[in-house]
């Protein structure tokens, strides 16, 4: 019976070096992609491509046809971001950056490619900052990467008032936002909160050249209105009279009335924003009329910490207010979305 034969290993870096210098190389190339918007040309080698990665493999086709190859148009994905993963293909590693790794990122998720993907979020793990983590936080959503996603959160929630001013939360699709607003350990207030919603509806409602209470609705019902001190309602009111954002019929549960003791709350008035009395409802929610507003007992704050009761409220231990428990302010002349 013949001995099996000893498996010996050459240097790996020439090799890799040298497998690399044929990334983009039209020398013995059999195909070209025609890449990114700027419609760059890149050119590859079939049959490494192939057996290296399945999305490839299918969509060159086990043969190459009669003739000249037709340019193969992948549009959508960076030159940059097509070239690293071609990089990754030929010699088994990637140089990443900063800059350009959510879109290597994305292409490594859309062909397939785990181990290239893995890299990527490692990579993206250790250079997460304010100004790269909404864009994250997005790129996660989209593909649902679930750890990604988890320390995306975790970072807004250390750094809220940094991220909520960057770019990269304004251009967030409102899947993405969802889960922000829903966080419990925002170190921002309130009313911060709703001025960001605001902004990021507007650029939303600029973009999508739709109004912006309209773009707002996926995710207003997650603003905690009843964290808001009267004078914060007062103000959210002037502003809705010139730009509506909060939806008609919204109920804030846990507010502290205004109207005089022994005075009895109006009745909506027609087309009133109305903040009505009703009690929450079973779930912590309220009926608003479509609209639900969560009922949470504890307020975000820009300290990072939380403080029973909203504010306006009394503070734990102290009389309660007299009167009715909830506060309703009338949105005059806004109309309904």
């Amino acid at each position: 019976m013949e001995n099996p034969g000893l498996v010996v290993h050459g240097q790996a870096a020439p090799f890799s070096t040298a497998l690399r210098s044929l990334v983009n190389n039209p020398q013995y190339s059999d195909v070209c992609f025609v890449v990114g918007q700027e419609r760059q040309e890149v050119f590859a080698h079939r049959c490494l491509l192939a057996c290296r990665c399945n999305f490839f493999q299918r969509l060159l086709g086990t043969e190459p046809g009669p003739g000249v190859p037709s340019p193969v148009v992948l549009s959508t994905v960076p030159t940059e971001a097509f070239l690293a993963v071609l990089e990754f293909l030929y010699a088994n590693s990637v140089t990443l950056h900063r800059y350009s790794v959510l879109e290597v990122l994305t292409a490594a998720v859309e062909y397939g490619l785990e181990e290239l993907r893995e890299l990527c979020l490692e990579f993206v793990m250790k250079v997460l900052d304010v100004e790269l983590v909404c864009e994250a936080l997005q790129v996660a959503v989209t593909f649902g990467l679930g750890p990604l996603q988890e320390r995306c959160i975790a970072f807004i929630e250390a750094h809220s008032q940094e991220a909520l001013r960057t770019r990269g939360f304004l251009e967030l699709s409102a899947s993405a936002l969802l889960p922000v607003l829903r966080s419990d350990k925002l170190c921002v207030d309130e009313a911060e909160l709703v001025k960001a919603a605001r902004n990021w509806a507007r650029v939303g409602a600029a973009v999508l050249e739709r109004p912006v209470a309209e773009v707002a609705a996926p995710v207003v019902r997650e603003l905690r209105l009843a964290l808001l001190a009267p004078a914060e309602l007062s103000a959210l009111e002037e502003q809705n009279r010139q730009e509506p954002l909060i939806p008609v019929r919204t109920r804030v549960p846990g507010l502290r009335s205004t109207l005089p003791r022994g005075d009895e709350e109006p009745g909506p008035l027609p087309g009133d924003f109305g903040l009505h009395g009703d009690p929450p409802s079973p779930t912590g929610g309220a009926d608003c009329g479509g609209v639900e507003v969560p009922c949470p007992t504890e307020r975000r704050c820009g300290q990072g910490r939380t403080v029973q009761a909203a504010k306006g409220n009394p503070a734990p231990g102290s009389p309660p207010f007299s009167g009715p428990s909830f506060q309703m302010i009338h949105f005059r002349n806004l109309g309904g979305i």
